[in-house]
C-alpha cells in the first residue's frame, strides 16, 4: 500500500500559513516541506534569489524551468510554472514545442539555454551545449541559468519523489 506524505496544516506553522497568506491558496509543495520548518524557511529566499530578478531575461528562465519540468516529467511544476511562463510571453505553440524538443522555433540564445537545461537535466554533464552558451550570455548569466536548472531539478525531484501532485 502506497503511503502519502504528511501535509503539514498551516495552523501548526506560522511560516507555511504567512506563505499561503500571500499566494492566496494551499500549496502542496511547502506543506510537504513544512515538514522540516527551518528547510522551508530557507528555501523560500533561496528559491526568491534563483528565480525571481536578475542578469537573465525571465522569458528565458521560464524557458529553462519548463525545458527541466518537462524532461523530468513533473506535473507539479509544469503546473506551478506555467502562470509565470505565460506572463514572461511564452506561447502555448512555445510549451508544446519545449515538452516535444522542437527547439527550432526559439531564438538562438534561447536554444542555447533550452539545450543546456536539457543536457544538464539527463545527464548530469553539459559540456557541449555549456559551450554554446558563451556565444549568447555572460559568466554571470550562465551561472544565473544554471542555478535555475538546479533548483529546477531541486523541486521536479521533490515533488516526484514524494508524489505531489497539482490540484485538480
Amino acid at each position: 500500500m502506497a503511503s502519502a506524505i504528511k501535509m503539514v496544516d498551516p495552523a501548526e506553522n506560522e511560516f507555511l500559513a504567512n506563505l499561503e497568506a500571500r499566494g492566496k491558496q494551499a500549496n502542496p509543495f511547502f506543506r510537504a516541506m513544512a515538514n522540516r520548518p527551518e528547510v522551508l524557511k530557507n528555501f523560500v529566499p533561496l528559491y526568491s534569489a534563483v528565480a525571481g530578478p536578475g542578469s537573465v531575461d525571465r522569458r528565458i528562465k521560464s524557458l529553462v524551468y519548463l525545458t527541466c519540468s518537462y524532461a523530468n516529467e513533473c506535473a507539479f511544476c509544469i503546473a506551478a510554472n506555467m502562470p509565470g511562463a505565460r506572463k514572461a510571453g511564452v506561447s502555448e505553440e512555445e510549451i508544446q514545442a519545449i515538452q516535444t524538443e522542437q527547439d527550432q522555433i526559439f531564438s538562438e540564445p534561447e536554444r542555447a539555454a533550452i539545450r543546456y537545461a536539457r543536457e544538464l537535466t539527463q545527464t548530469a554533464a553539459a559540456d557541449e551545449a555549456r559551450a554554446g552558451l558563451f556565444e549568447h550570455f555572460t559568466s554571470e548569466q550562465i551561472v544565473e541559468i544554471t542555478l535555475v536548472i538546479c533548483i529546477s531539478n531541486f523541486t521536479n525531484r521533490f515533488n516526484n519523489g514524494l508524489n505531489i501532485q497539482p490540484e485538480a
